[in-house]
């Protein structure tokens, strides 16, 4: 007995590839959003020249001039800002 390999399988290989491509793309989409949710703005403890984006005192990331500024912030993951001296969730206090 002899296996072909006719284009029937050529297509079902290439969607099989493809398959899997879009889900991996739509797993890494989820990662993202699910990662992105987890940070939190910590106001009050960026060293100068050190924040991460812009803030009402100016308009571009590492811009601050001022250790702890109340207005500039980084990212930080979720439940470490309040263990931070200084650190706040909410800008200016």
């Amino acid at each position: 007995m002899t296996t072909s390999v006719g284009k029937g399988n050529n297509s079902r290989t290439a969607t099989a590839i493809a398959l899997a491509a879009t889900l991996g793309v739509a797993a890494l989409a989820m990662a993202s959003q699910a990662d992105a949710a987890s940070w939190v703005k910590c106001y009050g403890i960026a060293r100068a020249h050190m924040n991460d984006c812009a803030t009402t005192t100016h308009s571009c990331a590492g811009q601050s001039i001022h250790n702890g500024g109340k207005y500039s912030f980084l990212y930080l993951p979720s439940g470490l800002c309040q263990k931070i001296v200084g650190g706040s969730l909410v800008p200016g206090k």
